[in-house]
Protein backbone atom coordinates (compact mmCIF):
# COMPACT_ATOMS: atom_id res chain seq x y z
CA UNK A 1 0.00 0.00 0.00
CA UNK A 2 1.39 3.35 -1.08
CA UNK A 3 0.67 6.65 0.24
CA UNK A 4 1.21 10.43 -1.59
CA UNK A 5 2.71 13.30 0.64
CA UNK A 6 0.58 15.81 0.67
CA UNK A 7 1.82 19.76 1.02
CA UNK A 8 0.55 21.39 4.34
CA UNK A 9 -1.92 23.35 3.75
CA UNK A 10 -1.31 26.80 4.27
CA UNK A 11 -3.54 28.70 6.71
CA UNK A 12 -6.07 30.42 5.31
CA UNK A 13 -6.32 34.59 5.54
CA UNK A 14 -9.27 36.92 6.57
CA UNK A 15 -10.10 39.82 4.42
CA UNK A 16 -8.57 41.98 6.90
CA UNK A 17 -5.29 39.98 6.76
CA UNK A 18 -4.96 40.09 3.20
CA UNK A 19 -5.69 43.92 2.86
CA UNK A 20 -2.80 44.14 5.69
CA UNK A 21 -0.51 42.01 3.56
CA UNK A 22 -1.42 44.12 0.61
CA UNK A 23 -0.80 47.15 2.75
CA UNK A 24 2.28 46.02 3.48
CA UNK A 25 3.40 45.03 0.15
CA UNK A 26 2.87 48.49 -1.78
CA UNK A 27 3.92 50.82 0.65
CA UNK A 28 7.65 50.22 -0.35
CA UNK A 29 6.64 50.99 -3.94
CA UNK A 30 4.33 54.13 -3.08
CA UNK A 31 7.63 55.22 -1.09
CA UNK A 32 10.06 54.93 -4.08
CA UNK A 33 7.57 56.63 -6.20
CA UNK A 34 7.55 59.83 -4.25
CA UNK A 35 10.97 60.32 -4.22
CA UNK A 36 11.81 59.25 -7.55
CA UNK A 37 8.96 61.80 -8.42
CA UNK A 38 11.03 64.90 -6.00
CA UNK A 39 14.42 63.74 -7.36
CA UNK A 40 12.79 64.06 -10.86
CA UNK A 41 11.02 67.50 -10.21
CA UNK A 42 14.92 68.74 -8.72
CA UNK A 43 16.56 67.46 -11.93
CA UNK A 44 13.98 68.28 -14.84
CA UNK A 45 11.57 70.83 -13.79
CA UNK A 46 14.45 73.19 -11.31
CA UNK A 47 17.29 71.74 -12.97
CA UNK A 48 20.61 73.85 -12.36
CA UNK A 49 22.86 74.29 -15.24
CA UNK A 50 26.79 73.92 -14.88
CA UNK A 51 28.95 71.43 -13.72
CA UNK A 52 29.06 69.21 -10.16
CA UNK A 53 32.32 69.17 -8.94
CA UNK A 54 33.45 66.27 -6.24
CA UNK A 55 36.78 65.54 -4.81
CA UNK A 56 37.61 61.86 -4.60
CA UNK A 57 40.96 61.99 -2.83
CA UNK A 58 43.12 63.19 0.03
CA UNK A 59 46.96 63.08 -0.17
CA UNK A 60 47.56 60.43 1.40
CA UNK A 61 45.87 58.11 -0.51
CA UNK A 62 47.76 55.50 -2.33
CA UNK A 63 46.06 56.63 -5.93
CA UNK A 64 45.33 60.36 -6.53
CA UNK A 65 42.16 60.05 -7.62
CA UNK A 66 41.59 63.30 -10.05
CA UNK A 67 38.23 65.40 -9.25
CA UNK A 68 34.85 64.56 -10.96
CA UNK A 69 33.44 66.99 -12.74
CA UNK A 70 29.60 66.18 -13.70
CA UNK A 71 26.97 67.61 -15.62
CA UNK A 72 24.56 68.30 -13.67
CA UNK A 73 21.53 68.11 -15.89
CA UNK A 74 22.68 65.14 -18.01
CA UNK A 75 23.56 63.06 -14.97
CA UNK A 76 20.26 64.12 -12.91
CA UNK A 77 18.35 62.55 -16.04
CA UNK A 78 20.40 59.73 -15.80
CA UNK A 79 19.93 59.24 -12.22
CA UNK A 80 15.89 59.94 -12.66
CA UNK A 81 16.20 57.27 -15.16
CA UNK A 82 17.67 54.58 -12.85
CA UNK A 83 15.45 55.50 -9.05
CA UNK A 84 12.52 54.72 -12.17
CA UNK A 85 14.23 51.24 -13.54
CA UNK A 86 14.34 50.69 -9.27
CA UNK A 87 11.09 51.68 -8.45
CA UNK A 88 9.49 49.21 -11.08
CA UNK A 89 11.23 46.45 -9.73
CA UNK A 90 10.19 47.44 -6.51
CA UNK A 91 6.44 47.01 -7.95
CA UNK A 92 7.28 43.61 -9.46
CA UNK A 93 8.30 42.47 -6.16
CA UNK A 94 5.23 43.48 -4.68
CA UNK A 95 3.00 41.83 -7.58
CA UNK A 96 5.46 39.05 -6.65
CA UNK A 97 3.73 38.85 -3.20
CA UNK A 98 7.47 39.86 -1.71
CA UNK A 99 8.46 42.87 0.19
CA UNK A 100 11.16 44.95 -1.37
CA UNK A 101 14.55 43.16 -0.41
CA UNK A 102 17.21 45.27 1.56
CA UNK A 103 20.33 45.67 -1.03
CA UNK A 104 17.28 47.48 -3.21
CA UNK A 105 17.01 49.66 -0.85
CA UNK A 106 20.39 50.80 -0.53
CA UNK A 107 21.16 50.71 -4.07
CA UNK A 108 17.94 53.49 -4.18
CA UNK A 109 19.02 55.35 -1.71
CA UNK A 110 22.73 56.00 -2.69
CA UNK A 111 21.04 56.69 -6.68
CA UNK A 112 18.72 59.54 -4.73
CA UNK A 113 21.58 60.88 -2.64
CA UNK A 114 23.84 61.26 -5.57
CA UNK A 115 21.16 63.02 -7.13
CA UNK A 116 20.49 65.07 -4.73
CA UNK A 117 24.41 65.84 -4.36
CA UNK A 118 24.53 66.20 -7.75
CA UNK A 119 21.37 69.40 -8.22
CA UNK A 120 22.69 70.50 -4.92
CA UNK A 121 26.13 71.55 -6.08
CA UNK A 122 25.87 72.22 -9.79
CA UNK A 123 27.93 75.37 -10.59
CA UNK A 124 29.80 75.26 -6.90
CA UNK A 125 33.25 76.70 -7.40
CA UNK A 126 34.38 74.04 -4.67
CA UNK A 127 33.52 70.34 -5.02
CA UNK A 128 32.70 68.39 -2.01
CA UNK A 129 34.91 66.82 -0.40
CA UNK A 130 33.56 62.68 -0.73
CA UNK A 131 36.34 61.48 1.97
CA UNK A 132 35.67 64.30 3.98
CA UNK A 133 32.28 64.27 4.07
CA UNK A 134 32.26 60.14 5.12
CA UNK A 135 34.48 60.93 7.97
CA UNK A 136 32.04 63.73 9.37
CA UNK A 137 29.03 61.33 8.44
CA UNK A 138 30.44 58.35 10.67
CA UNK A 139 31.65 60.54 13.12
CA UNK A 140 28.80 62.07 13.97
CA UNK A 141 26.82 58.37 13.72
CA UNK A 142 29.04 56.58 16.26
CA UNK A 143 27.20 57.73 19.68
CA UNK A 144 23.98 57.14 17.75
CA UNK A 145 25.06 53.59 16.51
CA UNK A 146 25.68 52.98 19.87
CA UNK A 147 22.17 54.28 21.21
CA UNK A 148 20.32 52.14 18.47
CA UNK A 149 22.16 49.07 19.60
CA UNK A 150 21.03 49.39 23.15
CA UNK A 151 17.69 50.51 22.05
CA UNK A 152 17.42 47.02 19.71
CA UNK A 153 18.62 44.96 22.52
CA UNK A 154 16.41 46.48 25.01
CA UNK A 155 13.22 46.25 22.90
CA UNK A 156 13.88 42.90 21.58
CA UNK A 157 13.87 41.88 25.03
CA UNK A 158 10.17 43.38 25.88
CA UNK A 159 11.70 46.55 27.78
CA UNK A 160 10.35 49.64 25.59
CA UNK A 161 13.75 52.24 25.83
CA UNK A 162 13.32 55.79 26.31
CA UNK A 163 16.22 56.71 28.49
CA UNK A 164 18.77 56.09 25.75
CA UNK A 165 18.71 60.02 25.94
CA UNK A 166 19.79 59.82 29.67
CA UNK A 167 21.87 56.47 29.20
CA UNK A 168 24.49 58.68 26.50
CA UNK A 169 24.49 61.68 28.64
CA UNK A 170 25.15 59.99 32.03
CA UNK A 171 27.75 58.59 29.77
CA UNK A 172 29.26 61.59 28.73
CA UNK A 173 29.29 63.32 32.10
CA UNK A 174 31.17 60.46 33.86
CA UNK A 175 33.59 59.64 31.09
CA UNK A 176 34.15 63.63 31.19
CA UNK A 177 34.66 63.19 35.01
CA UNK A 178 36.78 60.24 34.78
CA UNK A 179 39.06 61.08 32.18
CA UNK A 180 39.83 64.34 33.42
CA UNK A 181 40.83 63.15 36.98
CA UNK A 182 43.16 60.06 36.01
CA UNK A 183 45.11 61.92 32.80
CA UNK A 184 47.07 64.13 35.13
CA UNK A 185 47.95 61.40 37.70
CA UNK A 186 48.52 58.79 34.47
CA UNK A 187 51.08 61.41 32.71
CA UNK A 188 53.39 62.34 35.79
CA UNK A 189 53.30 58.28 36.30
CA UNK A 190 54.88 57.84 32.51
CA UNK A 191 56.72 61.16 32.94
CA UNK A 192 55.08 62.78 29.83
CA UNK A 193 56.16 66.52 29.59
CA UNK A 194 56.47 68.78 26.61
CA UNK A 195 59.45 71.20 26.11
CA UNK A 196 58.25 73.26 28.69
CA UNK A 197 57.87 70.98 31.18
CA UNK A 198 54.16 70.95 31.52
CA UNK A 199 52.34 67.58 31.67
CA UNK A 200 51.14 66.25 28.31
CA UNK A 201 47.04 64.89 28.86
CA UNK A 202 47.00 63.51 25.14
CA UNK A 203 49.49 61.03 25.23
CA UNK A 204 49.85 57.33 26.55
CA UNK A 205 48.38 58.17 29.75
CA UNK A 206 45.48 59.80 28.51
CA UNK A 207 44.66 57.43 26.12
CA UNK A 208 44.62 55.16 29.13
CA UNK A 209 42.52 57.62 31.10
CA UNK A 210 40.16 57.91 27.92
CA UNK A 211 39.47 53.90 27.58
CA UNK A 212 39.38 53.86 31.46
CA UNK A 213 36.79 56.40 31.06
CA UNK A 214 34.92 54.40 28.80
CA UNK A 215 34.63 51.78 30.55
CA UNK A 216 32.90 53.97 33.51
CA UNK A 217 31.01 55.38 31.06
CA UNK A 218 29.03 51.83 30.32
CA UNK A 219 28.47 51.31 33.96
CA UNK A 220 27.05 55.30 33.99
CA UNK A 221 24.42 53.99 31.17
CA UNK A 222 23.96 50.75 33.53
CA UNK A 223 22.97 52.74 36.29
CA UNK A 224 19.99 54.40 34.30
CA UNK A 225 19.44 51.00 32.78
CA UNK A 226 18.74 49.54 36.54
CA UNK A 227 16.53 52.28 37.53
CA UNK A 228 14.22 51.39 33.96
CA UNK A 229 14.64 47.82 34.66
CA UNK A 230 13.69 48.10 38.07
CA UNK A 231 10.73 50.14 37.89
CA UNK A 232 10.02 48.93 34.42
CA UNK A 233 9.63 45.18 35.15
CA UNK A 234 9.69 45.12 38.82
CA UNK A 235 7.45 47.27 39.76
CA UNK A 236 5.37 47.25 36.57
CA UNK A 237 5.65 51.08 35.81
CA UNK A 238 4.80 52.00 32.48
CA UNK A 239 8.07 51.43 30.74
CA UNK A 240 7.82 54.74 28.04
CA UNK A 241 7.02 57.14 31.25
CA UNK A 242 9.68 56.01 33.14
CA UNK A 243 11.89 56.40 30.26
CA UNK A 244 11.00 60.20 29.95
CA UNK A 245 11.69 60.77 34.03
CA UNK A 246 14.65 59.17 33.69
CA UNK A 247 15.58 61.34 30.97
CA UNK A 248 14.79 64.33 33.03
CA UNK A 249 16.18 63.47 35.98
CA UNK A 250 19.51 62.95 33.92
CA UNK A 251 19.53 66.39 32.18
CA UNK A 252 18.98 67.58 35.81
CA UNK A 253 21.32 65.66 37.98
CA UNK A 254 24.27 66.38 35.33
CA UNK A 255 22.82 69.87 34.80
CA UNK A 256 23.55 70.61 38.15
CA UNK A 257 26.58 68.70 38.66
CA UNK A 258 28.36 70.91 36.15
CA UNK A 259 27.28 74.29 37.17
CA UNK A 260 28.04 73.40 40.94
CA UNK A 261 31.04 70.82 40.51
CA UNK A 262 32.56 70.98 37.00
CA UNK A 263 32.79 74.63 36.35
CA UNK A 264 34.47 75.15 39.59
CA UNK A 265 37.25 72.68 39.06
CA UNK A 266 37.49 72.42 35.19
CA UNK A 267 41.27 71.78 35.02
CA UNK A 268 40.47 68.58 37.56
CA UNK A 269 37.07 67.42 35.92
CA UNK A 270 36.50 68.50 32.87
CA UNK A 271 39.26 68.64 30.88
CA UNK A 272 39.22 65.36 29.41
CA UNK A 273 41.83 63.96 26.52
CA UNK A 274 40.67 64.60 23.23
CA UNK A 275 41.23 60.34 21.35
CA UNK A 276 43.31 61.26 18.79
CA UNK A 277 42.83 59.18 15.25
CA UNK A 278 44.76 55.79 14.96
CA UNK A 279 44.95 55.06 11.30
CA UNK A 280 45.40 51.70 9.98
CA UNK A 281 48.30 50.84 7.98
CA UNK A 282 47.78 50.40 4.51
CA UNK A 283 43.93 50.64 4.63
CA UNK A 284 43.30 54.26 5.65
CA UNK A 285 45.35 55.13 2.34
CA UNK A 286 42.75 53.11 0.45
CA UNK A 287 40.80 55.85 -2.12
CA UNK A 288 37.57 57.39 -0.86
CA UNK A 289 36.50 54.77 1.69
CA UNK A 290 40.53 54.87 3.86
CA UNK A 291 40.06 57.92 5.90
CA UNK A 292 36.61 57.58 6.60
CA UNK A 293 36.84 53.58 7.94
CA UNK A 294 40.43 53.12 8.60
CA UNK A 295 41.35 56.35 10.72
CA UNK A 296 39.26 56.52 13.29
CA UNK A 297 39.50 56.98 16.91
CA UNK A 298 39.68 53.96 19.53
CA UNK A 299 35.76 54.54 20.44
CA UNK A 300 35.16 54.19 16.52
CA UNK A 301 36.75 50.95 16.76
CA UNK A 302 34.68 50.01 19.37
CA UNK A 303 31.40 50.68 17.34
CA UNK A 304 32.75 48.54 14.78
CA UNK A 305 33.24 45.72 17.21
CA UNK A 306 29.84 46.44 18.89
CA UNK A 307 27.95 46.31 15.43
CA UNK A 308 28.87 42.47 14.93
CA UNK A 309 28.74 41.44 18.40
CA UNK A 310 25.46 42.72 19.11
CA UNK A 311 24.39 41.03 15.79
CA UNK A 312 25.78 37.81 15.84
CA UNK A 313 24.87 37.40 19.94
CA UNK A 314 21.03 38.28 19.30
CA UNK A 315 20.24 36.53 15.84
CA UNK A 316 23.07 33.61 16.37
CA UNK A 317 23.19 32.27 19.75
CA UNK A 318 20.95 30.55 22.55
CA UNK A 319 20.99 33.26 24.57
CA UNK A 320 20.01 35.75 21.89
CA UNK A 321 17.02 33.39 20.95
CA UNK A 322 16.33 33.84 24.50
CA UNK A 323 15.97 37.25 24.57
CA UNK A 324 13.95 37.64 21.20
CA UNK A 325 11.55 35.08 22.64
CA UNK A 326 10.73 36.88 26.18
CA UNK A 327 10.41 40.12 24.04
CA UNK A 328 7.85 38.06 21.26
CA UNK A 329 6.04 35.46 23.43
CA UNK A 330 7.05 35.64 26.92
CA UNK A 331 4.43 33.51 28.42
CA UNK A 332 5.66 30.24 25.91
CA UNK A 333 9.21 31.67 27.10
CA UNK A 334 8.62 31.06 30.73
CA UNK A 335 6.73 27.65 29.78
CA UNK A 336 9.52 25.90 28.58
CA UNK A 337 11.50 27.38 31.95
CA UNK A 338 13.10 30.74 30.47
CA UNK A 339 13.13 33.34 33.73
CA UNK A 340 11.10 36.23 31.63
CA UNK A 341 12.09 38.97 34.38
CA UNK A 342 16.15 37.92 34.91
CA UNK A 343 16.41 37.78 31.51
CA UNK A 344 15.07 40.51 30.67
CA UNK A 345 16.95 42.38 33.66
CA UNK A 346 20.34 41.67 32.18
CA UNK A 347 19.45 42.37 29.09
CA UNK A 348 18.52 45.98 29.48
CA UNK A 349 21.68 46.26 31.77
CA UNK A 350 23.91 45.21 28.54
CA UNK A 351 21.83 47.90 26.57
CA UNK A 352 22.90 50.33 29.20
CA UNK A 353 26.50 49.50 29.09
CA UNK A 354 26.19 49.96 25.45
CA UNK A 355 24.41 53.19 25.15
CA UNK A 356 26.58 54.39 27.95
CA UNK A 357 29.84 53.93 26.67
CA UNK A 358 28.41 55.62 23.46
CA UNK A 359 27.90 58.74 25.28
CA UNK A 360 32.10 59.14 25.66
CA UNK A 361 32.15 60.33 22.29
CA UNK A 362 30.59 63.38 23.33
CA UNK A 363 32.93 64.23 25.61
CA UNK A 364 36.50 62.09 24.43
CA UNK A 365 35.92 62.19 20.77
CA UNK A 366 34.01 65.37 20.16
CA UNK A 367 34.16 68.19 22.46
CA UNK A 368 36.54 67.75 24.51
CA UNK A 369 34.71 67.99 27.67
CA UNK A 370 31.10 67.94 29.57
CA UNK A 371 28.61 71.02 28.52
CA UNK A 372 24.80 70.68 29.51
CA UNK A 373 22.79 68.39 27.45
CA UNK A 374 25.74 68.11 25.36
CA UNK A 375 23.72 64.80 23.73
CA UNK A 376 21.74 67.40 22.18
CA UNK A 377 18.62 65.11 21.67
CA UNK A 378 21.32 62.03 19.89
CA UNK A 379 19.18 59.72 22.07
CA UNK A 380 15.99 60.42 20.35
CA UNK A 381 16.98 60.07 16.96
CA UNK A 382 19.01 56.36 18.44
CA UNK A 383 15.33 55.97 19.31
CA UNK A 384 13.97 56.90 15.45
CA UNK A 385 16.85 54.39 14.24
CA UNK A 386 16.00 51.44 16.14
CA UNK A 387 12.40 51.91 14.95
CA UNK A 388 13.73 52.96 11.01
CA UNK A 389 15.57 49.95 11.42
CA UNK A 390 12.87 47.34 12.68
CA UNK A 391 14.67 46.59 15.66
CA UNK A 392 17.45 44.80 13.79
CA UNK A 393 20.99 45.70 15.00
CA UNK A 394 22.13 45.98 11.06
CA UNK A 395 19.15 47.93 10.00
CA UNK A 396 19.32 50.00 12.47
CA UNK A 397 23.40 51.03 12.12
CA UNK A 398 22.43 51.61 8.60
CA UNK A 399 19.81 54.04 9.98
CA UNK A 400 21.94 55.81 12.00
CA UNK A 401 24.26 56.08 9.64
CA UNK A 402 21.84 57.87 7.51
CA UNK A 403 20.84 60.11 9.91
CA UNK A 404 24.66 61.03 10.24
CA UNK A 405 24.76 61.37 6.72
CA UNK A 406 22.02 64.06 6.56
CA UNK A 407 23.01 65.90 9.62
CA UNK A 408 26.57 66.31 8.46
CA UNK A 409 25.37 66.59 4.85
CA UNK A 410 23.99 70.70 5.85
CA UNK A 411 27.86 71.38 6.73
CA UNK A 412 29.37 69.69 3.27
CA UNK A 413 26.52 72.15 1.41
CA UNK A 414 27.10 75.19 3.16
CA UNK A 415 30.89 75.04 2.63
CA UNK A 416 30.11 75.18 -0.46
CA UNK A 417 27.14 77.85 -0.90
CA UNK A 418 24.31 75.14 -1.78
CA UNK A 419 21.23 76.81 -2.05
CA UNK A 420 20.02 73.70 0.00
CA UNK A 421 18.79 75.73 3.52
CA UNK A 422 20.12 73.81 6.40
CA UNK A 423 16.78 73.38 8.42
CA UNK A 424 15.73 71.64 5.45
CA UNK A 425 19.07 69.06 5.73
CA UNK A 426 17.93 68.81 9.81
CA UNK A 427 14.41 67.84 8.86
CA UNK A 428 15.44 64.77 6.45
CA UNK A 429 16.46 61.98 9.19
CA UNK A 430 12.92 62.98 10.42
CA UNK A 431 10.99 62.90 7.53
CA UNK A 432 12.88 59.74 6.92
CA UNK A 433 11.56 58.23 10.54
CA UNK A 434 7.85 58.73 9.73
CA UNK A 435 8.05 57.80 6.37
CA UNK A 436 9.71 54.40 7.77
CA UNK A 437 7.09 54.36 10.66
CA UNK A 438 4.58 54.74 8.31
CA UNK A 439 5.85 51.78 6.00
CA UNK A 440 7.20 53.55 3.07
CA UNK A 441 10.35 50.91 3.46
CA UNK A 442 8.54 47.76 4.50
CA UNK A 443 6.17 47.07 7.47
CA UNK A 444 7.69 48.57 10.88
CA UNK A 445 6.45 45.79 13.89
CA UNK A 446 7.75 45.96 17.42
CA UNK A 447 8.71 42.61 19.25
CA UNK A 448 4.93 41.41 20.09
CA UNK A 449 5.71 42.09 24.00
CA UNK A 450 6.99 45.20 23.80
CA UNK A 451 6.04 47.37 26.80
CA UNK A 452 4.29 44.88 28.12
CA UNK A 453 4.47 43.56 31.68
CA UNK A 454 4.94 40.31 32.47
CA UNK A 455 3.87 38.49 35.55
CA UNK A 456 4.86 34.70 35.89
CA UNK A 457 1.84 32.90 37.19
Amino acid sequence: MTTTATAPERPTLTTGERRLNRGALIKGPIGFGIVTIGIAVLSLIFARPGISPFVLATRSDFVALPPLALPAIVTGVVLTVALAAATIASIIYAMAGRTTPLWLVVVFAILALGAFLVWASAGADRGIVIPSLLVGAISLSTPLIFGALGGVLSERSGVVNIAIEGQLLGGAFVSAMVASSLSIPLATLFNERDADGALIRDAAGGFIASVIAIMAAGLAGVGVALLLALFGIRYIVDQVIVGVVLNVLVVGITGFLYSELLTENADVLNSPPILHRLPIPLLSQIPIIGPALFNGTFITYLMYLAVPTVWFALTKTRWGLRVRAVGEHPKAADTVGINVTRRRLTTVLIAGAIAGAGGAFFTLGSVGGFTKEVTAGAGFIALAAVIFGRWDPIRATLAALLFGFATYLQYALSSIGSPVPGELMRMLPYLATVLAVAGFVGRSRAPAADGKPYISS
